[in-house]
């Protein structure tokens, strides 16, 4: 259904994230998939849809609207999520098979989540980083657009690293420089590994890396080293480990996913503190790994203003949603309303801090502009 294009959204990600209980009853992210069948039978669009009883794992924020609902002796939860769980990467949600025609499935697979949504009784229904052209189909359709800010880094054709580091203004090119110089120095080599070659050692250490971080953070590791073994394996050639060996020991690293054209960062974590090894496992070896593949795009994660100086410029994202309650649609589409345009002032104040000189090439138009 599905290409390599938006490797998250793949069959073998989300089952894998089923088949070893990273979703489900214990983190509220109960499957409830939509699947559009043709004539023949065969299925020609899907939806990645849950059942939520809480908000966790999604990283577009409405716990006020849930504390709203609970104020007036209403029930936000349970309500019906169409998103990627515990990642904030943008892509189709509306998935449709390539020879299909795409509209009348798109609006089949729409119209039959909003009626499971009202007969359910469920609160609301929510779209979750949304493309472009998944975007314009909800809101033709009804659903309230939310504007957020992310910052991504864009391929302009460069040649190399230091041809990428040549399109900065002279001080942004010199952090950088000194921050690369910072790991090399410390004695660290850099190794990244597809991950259908790495070896079941190798990603049970990565997953130490992905649970330190949680553990500092009081947080929750909710993917198991089964989940990370198994899309190792069934999808590999989409998935990279980015190692920082020290002194023949890895110290720390990054899990990233590939897709036809773009590269996402997901995950990172480490057992020793050196200068500006986050930096580099996270973003400059992305950044090389995208100019040596002829990727256009990398998404390194969810916000992070420190990301600007670094070659990541604001890129404005989407979710669509519907609410049952029409008085408290009205009054949300109100805060989206408010919220869109301090977002745009947002975005637009963070473009003025651009590392990029005035005179360079910075890639492609960011998707979705200001409206």
């Amino acid at each position: 259904m599905s290409g390599t294009g938006s490797p998250c959204v793949r069959h073998e990600f989300l089952v894998a994230l089923e088949r070893h209980g990273c979703v489900g009853e214990t983190y509220g992210w109960l499957p409830r998939h939509l699947v559009a069948y043709d004539e023949t039978g065969r299925p020609a669009g899907v939806v990645p849809l849950y059942l939520k009883n809480n908000s966790y794992g999604e990283f577009v924020f409405d716990w006020s609207w849930a504390e709203a609902f609970q104020r007036a002796g209403m029930a936000y939860y349970p309500k019906l999520v169409a998103a990627i769980p515990y990642t904030p990467i943008t892509g189709p949600r509306l998935l449709v098979h390539p020879d299909a025609d795409r509209k009348p499935v798109v609006r089949a697979l729409i119209d039959r989540a909003l009626t499971l949504t009202e007969q359910s009784g469920f609160s609301s229904l929510h779209w979750l980083f949304t493309d472009t052209q998944d975007t314009g189909m909800l809101v033709e359709q009804g659903f309230m657009r939310r504007t957020g800010c992310h910052f991504h880094w864009h391929n302009a054709g460069y040649t190399s690293f230091d041809d990428f580091l040549g399109h900065l203004n002279s001080r942004k090119r010199k952090k950088i420089r000194r921050e690369r110089r910072f790991v090399r120095e410390a004695g660290i080599r850099m190794e990244v590994i597809a991950g259908n070659e790495s070896t079941e050692a190798q990603w049970r250490v990565m997953h130490q890396f992905y649970r330190s971080t949680f553990d500092r953070k009081s947080g929750i590791p909710t993917l198991t080293p089964g989940f990370f073994l198994e899309i190792g394996r069934t999808m590999g050639e989409q998935v990279l480990l980015v190692f920082a060996v020290h002194q023949g020991k890895p110290v720390a690293g990054a899990i990233m996913l590939r897709g036809d054209d773009a590269l996402y960062g997901r995950h990172w974590g480490c057992s020793r503190e050196f200068h500006s090894l986050h930096f580099e496992t996270c973003y400059y070896q992305g950044i090389e790994y995208c100019i040596d593949h002829g990727l256009m795009l990398f998404e390194p994660g969810a916000q992070g203003e420190h990301k600007i100086s670094r070659g990541f410029l604001p890129t404005l994202t989407w979710s669509a949603h519907w609410v049952r309650d029409e008085r408290f649609g009205a009054a949300i589409n109100r805060f989206l309303t408010h919220e869109h345009d301090m977002v745009v002032d947002y975005y637009q104040e963070m473009q003025r801090y651009s590392p990029f000189r005035q005179d360079s090439r910075t890639g492609p138009a960011e998707p979705g502009k200001p409206a």
